[in-house]
């Protein structure tokens, strides 16, 4: 006769028979969205034994093992909803070593599905409960781990979209424009052929006669007008634009934070060509400069139209190209984003000559207020290179 010999078998373990008091009251724990995580996690593990799943399931559910679950459950058993809350011995709210803290961080940046779970974004339940599975922590509130996450400069934040660049030639353009800006900061030594000046140059536009939707200060709605006050100041709606429109040519030298700015007719390669003798009028011969600029067609040379690598290497000149759909690596974009903030948003100019006016003021009073709190803050967040 042949033995077969098998491991030792799990118990079986069932909870107790909870009534409907108790059963609501397990529900409300598990429902809340505060409160500790442990007695959280403990509550769900009775819950659905009660509403018959089986402790595989309920391991599977949690998170943890299954020698866990009937730990839980049996505790119940013996000592009701007291075996649920941790047993702490008060005093002040825990406070987590620096390893601890970089760990959740580390964690709340990451993707859930990294960590094997099903989930698109982590929820403050669902990431509290997983640091405490995986023995990161030994308890946090909800609350608690939204403080720290704030402390460590952690938001939820939304997703923004990403076009990545296709450019066979993409990791020499990144780094021969991240080069140039080490130079420009003065991070990096200049080698030889490497420039004495870097400037970013890019077109913003097309500027259109247009109101711009803005924000301004005004009575509240629905409260009376004062005797001889004028109505709201509203912008015009247009149907037909007909004023044509103009282009910003502007550069920025990095190593002194000077921007310049030519309004154009037309954004062609002649007009390309036209700013980039202004911005190297601006320095001496002897000095060589370097322009980081995007690969839009007026600013290549072609097998038909050399006139920018010829106007380039006659004047002492790099044209530094960013990838393919990388135009984010230009730093002058940010700058575009201030403008716009600053100087276009809620006006409705009735020429171009008008708008244009502004746009040079406004470039003027840039350059005598790069240390200005808004400004910097503006730049800040636009900026990406």
């Amino acid at each position: 006769m042949l033995i077969l010999r098998t491991g030792p078998v799990a118990e079986r373990v069932r909870v107790r028979e909870i009534g409907d008091d108790e059963g609501r009251r397990l529900v409300r724990i598990v429902r809340r969205d505060s409160g500790s995580v442990v007695t959280w996690r403990r509550a769900q593990m009775v819950l659905l034994p009660a509403q018959g799943m089986g402790v595989a399931g309920i391991a599977k559910v949690a998170f943890t093992s299954e020698d866990r679950v009937r730990d839980v459950i049996r505790n119940f058993n013996a000592g009701g909803f007291d075996s649920l809350s941790p047993r702490y011995r008060g005093g002040p709210p825990p406070k987590f070593a620096l390893a601890q803290r970089r760990e959740i961080k580390k964690i709340a940046k990451s993707k859930p599905a990294g960590h094997e779970l099903p989930f698109s974004r982590w929820s403050l339940a669902k990431l509290a409960d997983f640091l405490v599975a995986e023995g990161v922590v030994e308890d946090i509130s909800h609350e608690g781990l939204r403080e720290l996450l704030r402390a460590e400069n952690v938001s939820f934040q939304a997703v923004k979209t990403w076009k990545a660049s296709a450019d066979p030639r993409y990791a020499a353009k990144k780094a021969r424009v991240d080069h140039l800006y080490a130079i420009a900061d003065g991070e990096a030594a200049a080698g030889p052929g490497d420039p004495d000046v870097v400037v970013c140059v890019d077109e913003f536009g097309p500027l259109n006669l247009q109101p711009r939707p803005g924000r301004q200060w005004a009575r509240r709605g629905g409260t009376p007008r004062d005797p001889g006050e004028e109505p709201r100041r509203r912008l015009r709606a247009t149907y037909h634009r007909t004023g044509g429109v103009r282009h910003l040519f502007a550069a920025l030298e990095l190593g002194t934070d000077t921007m310049y700015g030519h309004i154009k007719k037309h954004k062609r390669r002649g007009e390309f060509l036209q700013f980039c003798r202004y911005v190297r009028s601006l320095h001496p011969p002897k000095a060589r400069i370097a322009i980081v600029c995007d690969n839009y067609s007026p600013h290549l040379s072609t097998r038909k139209d050399k006139r920018v690598g010829q106007w380039a290497a006659a004047s002492n000149a790099e044209i530094a190209y960013t990838p393919t759909n990388s135009s984010w690596m230009n730093r002058l974009e940010c700058q575009f984003t201030a403008l716009r903030e600053f100087t276009l948003n809620g006006t409705d100019h009735a020429t171009h000559r008008e708008q244009g006016s502004m746009i040079r003021r406004y470039i003027a009073w840039r350059n005598r207020h790069t240390a200005d709190p808004r400004l910097r803050r503006i730049v800040k967040r636009a900026n990406v290179a």
